[in-house]
């Protein structure tokens, strides 16, 4: 009996280890030196000098800054908002499809996973340039006389974020949807209640763990983007991601930009913990 519990000791030992390892190597330790260099004080012309200082944390309140991370706020807002709008009647209507139907709008909402986002995002370009596939369209439709210049413009650039987290709504929606007692519905509509009574009072009540489980992972990703601002806003979109990696490349200033992250990921932690308290759940529906 005791060697049957030390086997399965071992065993369960050998299964989570290399768990434990990856969350130090790759988590904890880089956010720790994360924190560390956020401390430290700017070489004049290269690298980090060892002196303490929390200068960099006081100049986040430059208006500058301050502006910053409200334009990225308001981008997540809208980007949270236009994916909810889509993503929930099509994560709603897939899981009511039959079977092999629901299979295959599953793989369909997947394959983006399968190419680079960089190379969507280009993709986007030709969709939005002055003559593109949109201008030609909607004045060959008679609804514009000119190029409307959409590209490297506010707008572009939240269709671009809008287009790379959908499916993270989708598959959020989808999860909680799927997993729902529809016998429910049925005795609303039994005692009364009219379809759309149903759906709000019933069916969005049972589904919200998955639509705040779609907000908490469309919001937080679309803060630290980077990469759809650059190349839909032509850097005339500026978010906390942009600033993050200007402020590593261009201006070498590794521990201002080492407390940006500091303080994006406190605010990502008070996002997942609002969204434990608000819907009682430890997990992300359609992920873990």
């Amino acid at each position: 009996m005791g060697h049957n519990t030390g086997k399965k000791r071992s065993g369960w030992w050998m299964t989570v280890m290399p768990l434990y390892l990856f969350t130090i190597f790759f988590v904890a330790l880089p956010m720790l030196y994360l924190l560390a260099l956020s401390f430290l004080t700017r070489a004049q012309t290269w690298g980090v000098v060892n002196e303490f200082t929390l200068d960099n944390y006081l100049r986040i309140a430059d208006p500058v800054y301050l502006n910053t991370f409200k334009e990225s706020f308001q981008m997540a807002i809208l980007t949270t908002a236009g994916t909810l709008l889509i993503g929930y009647p099509f994560g709603y209507l897939m899981a009511r499809l039959p079977g092999r139907a629901k299979s295959l709008m599953m793989l369909l909402v997947v394959i983006p996973f399968w190419t680079s986002a960089l190379m969507r995002m280009y993709g986007w370009i030709i969709i939005f340039r002055s003559n593109g596939l949109l201008d030609k369209l909607l004045m060959g439709l008679g609804i514009t006389d000119s190029p409307l210049k959409l590209l490297y413009s506010y707008p572009a650039v939240l269709v671009g974020m809008v287009y790379s987290l959908l499916p993270f709504m989708i598959l959020s929606v989808y999860s909680s949807t799927d997993k729902m007692d529809w016998s429910l519905v049925e005795a609303a509509r039994d005692l009364g209640a009219t379809r759309g009574e149903a759906f709000f009072t019933v069916t969005v009540k049972l589904t919200l763990p998955g639509i705040l489980s779609g907000v908490v992972l469309v919001f937080i990703p679309s803060m630290g983007l980077f990469f759809i601002a650059d190349i839909l806003g032509g850097g005339k979109v500026m978010l906390v991601g942009n600033l993050i990696q200007n402020q590593l490349q261009s201006g070498r200033d590794w521990p201002f930009a080492a407390a940006l992250s500091v303080v994006l990921m406190i605010f990502t932690s008070m996002m997942i913990w609002i969204y434990r308290r608000a819907s009682g759940v430890r997990d992300l529906e359609g992920l873990l």
